[in-house]
């Protein structure tokens, strides 16, 4: 892991980069996925970013996604 200008940098499971900073309150991530990654850690993977985000966030993945529509409405 490394961090540079307020943002975090780690590679992990079919992330080859996954980039986590704060913008203006709010959580923001780049992810990149790597080439050949076999199907269980994909999975994996998927599983624990999902987790990783309800955790730092504090909302479902449901609750998110009515966050970011709502968020899209109001624009």
């Amino acid at each position: 892991m490394k961090e540079e200008n307020g943002k975090l940098t780690l590679g992990y499971g079919a992330f080859s980069r996954l980039t986590v900073w704060i913008d203006k309150k709010k959580m923001a991530v780049d992810t990149e996925s790597g080439k050949g990654i076999s199907d269980e850690i994909i999975l994996d993977t998927n599983k624990r970013y999902r987790v990783f985000l309800e955790e730092a966030t504090g909302y479902t993945a449901k609750e998110r996604l009515a966050k970011a529509k709502k968020e899209v409405q109001g624009a």
